[in-house]
């Protein structure tokens, strides 16, 4: 299942990033005393009491700006909000409620999200008294904390936890469309492969960056009779203050969204670019979420070619995206229909292979024989031993092995599994997952 997603909203420059880096224990925002210098939304997993769930660290939303950066932020920090599972609002309790402070708590009334109100910055006991004035939000009770000296932290990712959706485990729907997400940078023909796929004009397509504002879902039938759900990511607005690197990052979100309700995701990649570090964020969101994947070079009628290019390209993409070279890379043009005949084809094929059963006795057999042609490493006079094997879940095809001490499976062990089993079942367009079990081998 996906994680929860939580929220980390407010104005600018009440320690918002610098809680999200003590929490994701890396700095990861740039954080600095002048208000906005957190221009773009940053992700990272985290854990609390065994609840996993992931922070979004926005930059500050100034509600009356006009300013076309603050704007934009304001813009990312909206998205955050509406994708959000849980907000954390942050104040500050030096500066105290602010006229900011009340129209950011307006806009996140509006959200009807479980909201909790933070006010950072109470670094000595003397601040307490400044949590009274927050009451007046209408947001429940104040949670003061220290960013800088990680006072009040638990108090708040208890509270945190507590509103964390409940984990359902998905089962397998019956007639359910196949939900085909088209993720990709601004600009890489999303848009165009869309109206390409469904044969009818559904998305506005021009050659400005992100035309398409929201996701856009389009139902269709192929002539098997069976049914996609093809989700167009959003894109955002050319504005001449934001660099381009800039729009390519607040993709990032729509993309995520896009991604978790997806069984199929198709990763598009412009010819003309190759595999750029944005393609590769998005490719790691595919891969972290078990999503079964699908790359595709669109444009490709653009690209000079000679003997060799197809190789050449080919190899080069699996060197940049070499965590995700289980998944297949299909050549084609959005524009002209180049092979966009074969998308759909290949999207049903790792639909099922997504969704393959192994039986438990072929699985052991398997893990036997992996095991017989390559014994795991010993480690401190101690050696890995797999007693038993059982498929645990699909999409992606999740494996719990039953061993004698976890930390004794090395990664470049299970790497190795990984590989057998793929030489053995042909889990072809989708990754898989193992879960370590301990288990003291019976007498």
């Amino acid at each position: 299942m996906a994680k929860p997603l939580v929220a980390i909203v407010g104005r600018p420059n009440v320690g918002k990033s610098t809680f999200f880096n003590k929490i994701s224990g890396k700095r990861i925002s740039i954080v600095e005393d002048i208000p906005g210098v957190t221009r773009d939304r940053i992700t990272a997993d985290a854990e609390w009491l065994g609840h996993e769930f992931t922070l979004i660290d926005t930059g500050g939303i100034d509600p009356k700006s006009d300013d076309e950066l603050l704007s934009q932020m304001r813009e990312q920090a909206e998205t955050a909000i509406e994708l959000a599972d849980v907000i954390c609002f942050f104040a500050d309790a030096r500066d105290g409620l602010t006229e900011d402070d009340k129209d950011v708590a307006n806009l996140l009334r509006k959200a009807k999200k479980p909201v909790l109100l933070v006010v950072n910055k109470v670094d000595y006991l003397g601040l307490n008294d400044n949590l009274y004035e927050f009451y007046e939000l209408g947001l429940g009770d104040p949670i003061g904390i220290s960013s800088v000296n990680m006072l009040g932290f638990g108090d708040l990712l208890d509270q945190i936890i507590s509103l964390l959706p409940d984990e359902i485990e998905s089962g397998e729907p019956e007639n359910q469309p196949i939900q085909l997400a088209i993720v990709g940078r601004p600009n890489v023909g999303k848009s165009s492969l869309t109206n390409m796929l469904l044969g009818v004009k559904r998305t506005m397509v021009s050659d400005i960056a992100g035309t398409t504002r929201d996701a856009v879902d389009s139902l269709y039938t192929d002539s098997e009779g069976i049914v996609f759900n093809i989700i167009d990511t959003a894109g955002i607005r050319r504005k001449r203050a934001i660099e381009d690197e800039s729009l390519e990052r607040y993709s990032v979100l729509r993309s995520i969204a896009a991604i978790r309700r997806c069984d199929v995701a198709l990763l598009l990649i412009d010819a003309n670019n190759g595999v750029t570090e944005q393609d590769t964020k998005i490719a790691g969101l595919i891969q972290d979420e078990g999503k079964a994947a699908i790359v595709i070079v669109n444009k490709w009628d653009m690209l000079e070619k000679e003997t060799g290019t197809y190789e050449k390209y080919k190899k080069r993409i699996l060197e940049d995206l070499k965590f995700m070279t289980y998944a297949p890379i299909l050549f084609i043009s959005a524009k002209t229909g180049q092979r966009v005949d074969t998308v759909l084809s290949k999207v049903k094929e790792v639909y099922e292979i997504a969704g393959k059963r192994i039986t438990t006795g072929v699985l052991n057999d398997i893990v036997n024989d992996a095991v017989n042609d390559l014994q795991p490493p010993l480690q401190g006079g101690k050696r890995l031993k797999i007693y038993y094997a059982t498929q645990s879940g699909i999409r992606p095809p999740s494996f719990v092995l039953f061993v004698n001490e976890e930390k004794l499976m090395q990664f470049s062990y299970q790497r190795y599994l990984e590989n057998y089993f793929r030489k053995s079942f042909d889990f072809t367009g989708t990754p898989i997952r193992f879960i370590l079990r301990e288990k003291k081998k019976e007498d």
